[in-house]
């Protein structure tokens, strides 16, 4: 799940980069609002960790520009203050959490798996289905069948990054930038190479194979109703 974090305090933002990383979060980070903004609305992200006292635009002018535009990525507020009056204006603006610094990174990595269940269909779930092929977004286990699939830490994400859009084509850029955070450069196989290390352990000795090559666009998950 790709998160950007709005954080103009360098410290506040780099252990909660930190922390979010380590829970299998991929994480871009802004510290102005300005940018920000442009971020969110031109590039895809997950949900929106966002700091409402910001630099160039504060958090809820950024969301309520967000909202304006019909854009319903969750968005986390984030504010030193606890009053009222501000948390119950984040909430008629369209936020969908609020959270008071200063604030322990495993709440908020509950509060963004929150935020998924609550999206309802597959984007909402904790285990993701495809066929037997199964991925535990909790305990970040795969298994393909019966059998355990052992997976680095950005195979698991790839992996999630296709099974949440069963059907759905992506480009190698669309992959480059949601799994690595990094706009995909044409001089590198860097996708191609991480989808055939993946396709080998989930696929091989199994039917069907699930991770199909789209000639000339991209990478899809197939679309195969879960065994029962």
């Amino acid at each position: 799940m790709r998160i950007l974090l709005v954080e103009d305090q360098a410290k506040i933002a780099e252990f909660t980069r930190k922390g979010l990383e380590e829970s299998g979060f991929v994480v871009e980070v802004c510290g102005d609002g300005s940018k920000a903004f442009e971020l969110a609305t031109t590039q895809e992200f997950d949900a929106i960790v966002l700091d409402i006292m910001l630099p160039g635009r504060d958090g809820l002018s950024v969301l309520r520009g967000l909202r304006e535009r019909h854009l319903t990525v969750p968005v986390i507020l984030l504010t030193a203050r606890n009053e009222l009056n501000e948390r119950v204006e984040g909430f008629n603006l369209g936020a969908d959490d609020y959270l008071t610094k200063p604030f322990f990174v495993e709440e908020l990595v509950v509060r963004l798996q929150a935020l998924l269940r609550r999206s309802g269909g597959q984007e909402g779930k904790t285990i993701l289905q495809v066929g037997d092929l199964s991925l535990d977004l909790i305990k970040r286990e795969a298994h393909r069948g019966a059998e355990p699939v052992e997976l680095s830490h950005r195979e698991f994400s790839l992996l999630e990054y296709l099974m949440r859009s069963p059907g759905r084509v992506f480009s190698r850029s669309q992959i480059s930038q949601h799994v690595w955070n990094t706009h995909f450069d044409t001089g590198t196989n860097m996708v191609d190479v991480a989808v055939a290390r993946l396709r080998k352990k989930i696929d091989e000795g199994h039917e069907p194979a699930l991770v199909e090559t789209v000639r000339g666009v991209g990478y899809r998950m197939r679309e195969v109703p879960p065994k029962r």
